[in-house]
């Protein structure tokens, strides 16, 4: 049986109380209130449903005026001719805003509205994205949603912010969140953040939930304090396994998932435990306000409030091969998309049958251009690409480690589960040749041969693989049944990778990083604590987990009631 655990919680023990449900809610809201004139806010994240908030709570306080924010904004017209430059034309890449929140709004507007709210006498709420720029509240409450949620919201026939765009292309809408509105909104977030009265989450249809903005700061900062995981997410892709069903217990009827993601601090959530109410905040809010107690204060130095480690799963057994792409150059991706470091990653294999194969580097001696050539025939439809010609394919076996420096083509065979271990600018994928599939949505998958041809290393071939990219393990130190192994990455990528292989009580440095984990041997482990500062925490096989760099040093045993004994975590951090 399974014991992966879906739902991953930080208990939260001294808090004052937790709110579920809009009445709950709008009771608390009304005894702060009381009478006279107040003015409440409410600023939501872009995607939160404001129009269940306005029904579900704004309308219940009965204010004598209520303002709807996104009303003061500009068109959607306007808004898009303004970020016109970051949504570029492609179907998936743009250039990252740096846009503020304030930008996008009328100023007459917002001044008309200031001149209703002083007329008021009774009760005013301002209610969604931009809120908190008409004026300052007596409460003001921000609405929060989870990235994830968001894309889901997409799907679902959702639009994004301020245009009607229900049935256009998903990674259209997901681009123009990426690139632009959720850049905008984390701004704002960040600059609320000490100002926040209530927090709501809104991630579950008609199921708000709300702490006080107190409560709420005190449980993002238990997560720094000790061991976390945050709360995983399963896709399904034209590509995708059975592996993760049995191991992760997921749901038997869903076709496939090719995709497990509980390492992406940009993209997971957090949950909260307040008593009998769970609050769902995304884990980016922890990055954002505790940067040197989670990641350390050389890596904030040089990365800025960004988490720079991603693990995530890839599950082709029983699918099909990934894509065959090239991840761009550092000098590219900061010229062509506004980012400044890349996606260097690694696949580490946590499960292969005997016919798995890992597609890495060209062959020796072929020509750029013909390779190039062959690539736009492909996608004519007339005839596959010769993979074989171009190239190399590796045998792959469990506990095998890949390393793929941006600039070398790479692919994942079927029958094959690669723990995913990367930079994490991770939207950066340039697919070359994608077996002529479409996708799950019936349109054919974004293929990027212009972009991936300035960015394949014909350097990167047979040769250079076998020596620098396949399995380059290092004993850094063998002792008392513990064997800490360096299997990468490689040396011009910025991510360490440790492997310890245990069968009693190890214990590791963060080495001044925030450490990025998973149990990739044995059923089951205990993080504990030098001093005794923080609680055991368990840790089932295939879960990622993450350790604060404040930490410093930790323990990690086998579980007390599992047989076997022999364990393995995978240790990333942060070369500094």
């Amino acid at each position: 049986m399974a014991k992966y655990d879906l739902n991953p919680e930080i208990k939260v023990d001294q808090y004052k109380k937790a709110f579920a449900g809009y009445q709950e809610i709008g009771n608390e809201l009304k005894a702060q209130i009381g009478t006279g004139k107040k003015i409440v806010v409410i600023e939501s994240y872009i995607g939160v449903d404001n129009g269940e908030i306005k029904e579900g709570l704004v309308d219940a306080l009965n204010p004598e005026l209520i303002i709807f924010a996104d009303d003061l904004a500009f068109d959607g017209d306007t808004i898009t001719e303004m970020v016109e430059k970051n949504l570029t034309d492609d179907r998936v890449f743009g250039i990252m805003s740096h846009a503020v929140l304030d930008e996008f709004y009328n100023q007459k507007q917002l001044e008309k509205a200031r001149e209703d709210i002083e007329k008021a006498k009774g009760l005013v709420v301002i209610y969604g994205t931009g809120a908190s720029l008409v004026c300052d509240g007596d409460i003001l409450i921000y609405a929060d949603l989870a990235r994830w949620e968001c894309q889901l919201r997409f799907r679902r026939g959702g639009s994004n912010w301020k245009i009607s765009n229900p049935e256009e292309d998903l990674l259209k809408k997901i681009k123009r969140g990426y690139f632009f509105e959720w850049r905008i909104c984390d701004r704002m977030k960040q600059k609320l953040h000490q100002q926040i009265d209530y927090l709501l989450d809104t991630n579950a249809k008609l199921q708000p939930k709300m702490v006080s903005g107190n409560d709420y700061r005190h449980g993002l900062s238990l997560a720094v304090t000790q061991p976390f995981r945050m709360v995983p997410y399963f896709d399904s892709s034209v590509w995708g396994g059975q592996w993760m069903k049995e191991k992760f217990g997921l749901n038997a009827d869903v076709d496939n998932y090719g995709w497990a993601f509980d390492g992406v601090p940009e993209e997971n959530s957090l949950y909260l435990r307040y008593g009998d109410v769970r609050i769902e905040v995304p884990t980016l809010n922890v990055v954002h306000q505790f940067p040197n107690e989670l990641l350390g204060k050389k890596v904030h130095s040089r990365f800025g409030k960004e988490f720079p480690i991603r693990f995530d799963y890839l599950d082709t057994m029983g699918g099909g091969n990934l894509s065959l792409q090239v991840h761009p150059l550092t000098e590219y991706i900061q010229d062509k998309f506004g980012m400044h470091y890349t996606q260097d990653e690694s696949y580490y294999i946590m499960d292969a049958k005997e016919d798995a194969t890992v597609y890495l580097g060209v062959k020796e001696g072929i020509a750029l251009d013909d390779m190039v050539t062959d690539l736009k025939e492909a996608q004519k439809g007339d005839q596959p690409f010769p993979d074989e010609k171009y190239v190399n394919c590796f045998p792959a076996k469990k506990h095998d480690h890949f390393l793929i420096p941006a600039g070398t083509v790479h692919c994942g065979g079927s029958n094959v589960v690669v723990l995913e271990i990367s930079a994490t600018p991770y939207i950066f994928t340039f697919k070359l040749w994608d077996w002529g599939r479409v996708g799950l949505d019936g349109r054919p998958r974004p293929v990027h041969i212009e972009h991936g041809k300035e960015n394949i290393l014909l350097e990167r071939n047979h040769t250079f693989a076998e020596e620098n990219l396949i399995n380059n393990v290092q004993t850094v130190k063998k002792e008392n049944g513990h064997t800490e192994e360096r299997t990468g990455l490689h040396e011009i990528e910025f991510i360490e990778t440790r492997r310890h292989w245990f069968s009693d009580t190890i214990e590791i440095d963060t080495n001044e990083s925030v450490n990025m984990l998973a149990l990739i041997e044995g059923e089951e482990v205990v993080v504990e604590s030098m001093d005794g500062s923080f609680d055991p925490f368990v840790v089932h096989y295939g879960e990622t987990f993450i350790i604060p760099e404040q930490l410093k040093h930790y323990k990690v045993t086998p579980g007390k009631d599992v047989k076997d004994k022999n364990c393995a975590v995978m240790q990333a951090f942060v070369r500094v």
